[in-house]
């Protein structure tokens, strides 16, 4: 199944490369089948808070039926809303209140038949030392309990090298936690797939697809540093059968559902 993340079949909201589109979230849907997309994976994040239709059940049921409608799936969450409210560097009150919201959002996600919540330890949430690791396995553990009830794992999406990665994931070894594996953010930090996926490919479970330059910004697919014959080839040989959720680049205002389908070209190339 091949996705794209939310917000990239409408122009930007105030500037922001990917954020919640408060003003349009309903126009992606007959977008994404226009351009031949699965599925949208959805974003909860600070921008959305209040606009987001996640956050009640009549805003939950109109997701359903315009997925329905459409028949384009939505099956993954991006907590954004965690990068700004990490569950490191926090004090106990505040890590308190953000596993609150994390239990909040894994019953609503679970109402509109989301089975996976991608959630990020990049830039300010990163984990960076070993007290960081100490509080995310902690708050992973405890949100744990919740997840399992409702079907929904939970994805890890971190800057961690591919031991750094594999020392933490065998700290959780619950089947519920699984990897997002981010082909940009990959590239932009100058790791290679085949490292990456000898010490924990078997724990992959969705893919975001996105090129960077090392060290650099996302640019257009196949024009960073992303190996994504050897990404491909990596997921050929643990039998990878999740989703791909396009993370990819803006092309043109205005043009999003061409430069969608240009990039969902792309992956299918490699899935052939």
């Amino acid at each position: 199944m091949i996705g794209i993340m939310q917000g990239r079949l409408v122009p930007p909201e105030a500037g922001r490369i990917q954020a919640f589109p408060r003003e349009r979230w309903a126009a992606e849907f007959p977008a994404a089948a226009e351009a031949g997309l699965d599925a949208i994976e959805w974003v909860y994040d600070t921008y959305g808070l209040g606009s987001n239709p996640l956050e009640t059940d009549p805003g939950a049921l109109s997701i359903q039926q315009l997925s329905a409608r459409h028949r384009v799936a939505v099956r993954s969450v991006c907590a954004d809303y965690f990068m700004d409210f990490a569950f490191v560097c926090a004090s106990d009150a505040e890590r308190e209140e953000r596993l609150e919201r994390l239990d909040w959002l894994l019953r609503q996600a679970a109402c509109i038949g989301v089975t996976r919540m991608v959630l990020p330890f990049v830039d300010q949430s990163a984990i960076r030392d070993a007290a960081d690791q100490d509080a995310a396995v902690e708050a992973l553990q405890r949100a744990l309990p919740t997840a399992e009830a409702r079907g929904v794992e939970l994805h890890l999406e971190t800057s961690l090298t591919p031991d750094g990665f594999a020392a933490l994931l065998s700290r959780l070894p619950h089947p519920f936690i699984k990897v997002n594996y981010d082909s940009g953010n990959s590239s932009s930090l100058g790791y290679r797939p085949a490292e990456e996926f000898a010490a924990y490919g078997k724990r992959v479970g969705s893919v975001h697809i996105k090129d960077r330059v090392c060290g650099g910004g996302t640019v257009p697919l196949g024009e960073g540093d992303a190996d994504f014959p050897a990404l491909f080839a990596a997921l050929r040989r643990v039998a990878y059968r999740g989703d791909f959720i396009l993370q990819v680049a803006r092309g043109p205002e205005g043009d999003e559902v061409a430069w969608a389908r240009k990039n969902r070209a792309f992956v299918e190339h490699y899935l052939k």
